[in-house]
């Protein structure tokens, strides 16, 4: 089969740990990337989860404090106000 060659930026720290890691796993990155690419191929998606950061129990319950006006505090005249209550 062919091969292509692809060009890819990230953080040079993190290319760095990305290598580390790699060569501990017995891989290179170019074997890494290859493994990525086949299993998002096979699985016909990123075969991990890709999501946003989901709040936790508590500052979903701060959320809806503020959204039906329960447990409010204030108004404050100054930051210090604020952290003293």
């Amino acid at each position: 089969m062919a091969q292509t060659n692809i060009n890819i930026r990230m953080d040079e720290v993190l290319k760095q740990d990305f290598d580390k890691m790699c060569g501990e796993l017995g891989l290179s990155m170019t074997t890494a990337f290859t493994i990525f690419a086949r299993t998002v191929v096979r699985q016909r998606g990123i075969p991990f989860p890709v999501a946003l950061d989901t709040p936790n129990a508590e500052t979903l319950a701060a959320i809806e404090d503020v959204n039906k006006r329960r447990n409010m505090r204030g108004p404050f005249g100054s930051v210090q106000e604020l952290a003293e209550d």
